[in-house]
């Protein structure tokens, strides 16, 4: 039942990364796109914290959950710890609302795909995630109801990634990840002309540019736990990426087309490429900003847990020169985030439900982006489940998150994105490098 659930959620999930846009953000226009990955499903559902860590979830904000061992001892010995596989996905329906009136579009999307491999004191991860997402229709319309400008974007920064964790003590583990970001990001600009009368002109003027973004960067991570009493337990943790740079091979092209009022369809006439390299835009390089997070939570194993968490990152010092405007600028970002989780009987032989984990959080951030003088915010509540599947000695589970909240303001008429996502993931575990204890 397992191996057919992953071949299922793997074969759905998988193809989303190229069918589905995954977001509708107009704010995706800014930078590199929205960041698209904000912890596993377990994390978000907890408004977001990657301070707990066990050993049969995947927590890919810290690589230091890749050894496992002795972060949670609990339900496995030293030896067979368990190889942990985890795959998710995200629907999103977002109400766009401005000055004169609202809009609703949706989204879907493939959120990763990971696995973790303990062996005694080391373990090792590696998966695939979308990292930022661009996916925007904007049409700048005057107080005729005129199209002004009208404007498309698409693409974004997708890792692959592959970490390593070592157990320092009983109560410390450090880990560090070494992440390959890659992808595109599309941009298209149409400014509409129209005759003394009203009319428009028959032909228009399309600008389309396109950056192929590449570049390494790292993250390093900290986990420490710790009892503090005969029921409860401490546990803290820590992750800092360093500043790196991203290469980014650019190509921008205006085209003379027709675009039928009918359809909106547009037929090209004909294209020129612009020489960025008289420009020195040819290649040019982004800097993804560093980015320190830390947080301490308190709980009884396997019964019950809290924490919180605050990120810090020096979004001032991104900068894009192929994609410069007048409208925006970036400022430090950061984030508070709140929440944990309920078991009723974790060790339960009847009843279900005692078995599911319930969790609920909530975040608030300012996301650095500063457009027309505003910075944009973001606020949201979260709700998930984690059920119980397949053999009881392994531990699986399918992961279902809610999130519901807000993004940027109406003001200086912008646009406030009302959000609602549902989080879908599965957890499951293996043992690969059991132990004989018998001969």
């Amino acid at each position: 039942m397992i191996k057919r659930l992953i071949v299922i959620c793997i074969t759905i999930l998988s193809s989303s990364v190229f069918a589905q846009q995954g977001t509708a953000s107009p704010y995706s226009f800014y930078g590199i796109g929205s960041l698209k990955f904000k912890g596993t499903v377990e994390n978000r559902s907890m408004g977001g914290i990657g301070v707990y860590l066990d050993s049969i979830h995947i927590n890919l904000r810290n690589p230091a959950s890749y050894v496992g061992k002795n972060i949670d001892a609990y339900p496995f010995d030293g030896e067979s710890r368990p190889v942990k596989f985890a795959v998710a996905g995200t629907a999103s329906r977002v109400t766009l609302k401005g000055e004169s009136g609202e809009d609703n579009a949706n989204s879907s999307s493939f959120d990763y795909i990971a696995l973790s491999v303990p062996i005694g004191k080391f373990g090792f991860g590696f998966g695939l995630l979308p990292y930022t997402s661009v996916g925007y229709k904007l049409d700048n319309i005057d107080n005729d109801g005129d199209i002004v400008n009208r404007f498309r974007g698409e693409g974004g920064v997708n890792r692959v990634f592959a970490g390593f964790g070592y157990q320092i003590s009983k109560k410390l583990n450090a880990g560090v990840d070494v992440n390959y970001n890659f992808g595109n990001v599309q941009n298209t600009a149409i400014e509409f002309a129209y005759t003394p009368d009203g009319n428009l002109v028959q032909y228009q003027t399309r600008e389309n540019s396109r950056s192929d973004l590449s570049g390494l960067n790292l993250n390093f991570g900290l986990a420490y736990k710790t009892r503090i009493s005969d029921k409860l337990e401490l546990s803290a943790t820590a992750t800092y990426a360093p500043e790196s740079k991203l290469t980014s091979d650019n190509a921008r092209t205006f085209s003379t087309i027709v675009i039928n009022t009918q359809t909106d369809i547009e037929a090209t006439l004909n294209t020129s490429e612009v020489d960025l390299d008289a420009q020195n835009l040819r290649e040019t390089k982004l800097t993804l900003p560093s980015r320190l997070s830390f947080g301490a939570g308190l709980g009884k194993p396997k019964s019950w847990f809290v924490g919180a968490e605050y990120t810090f990152q020096n979004t001032s010092d991104f900068s894009n020169p192929f994609y410069s405007n007048d409208v925006s600028t970036f400022e430090n970002a950061s984030q508070i985030s709140v929440g944990g989780f309920y078991i009723p009987d974790f060790d339960a032989f009847s009843g279900y439900f005692k078995r599911v984990v319930y969790r609920a959080g909530f975040n608030y951030a300012n996301t650095g982006l500063v457009v027309k003088n505003e910075s944009i915010k973001e606020f949201g509540i979260s709700f998930g489940l984690g059920l119980p599947v397949g053999n009881r000695t392994l531990f699986s589970n399918a992961n279902f998150g809610f999130e519901i909240g807000k993004r940027g303001t109406t003001n200086n008429n912008l646009i406030q994105e009302n959000f609602i996502n549902f989080n879908v993931s599965l957890s499951l575990n293996s043992r690969w490098f059991r132990q004989k204890k018998y001969n």
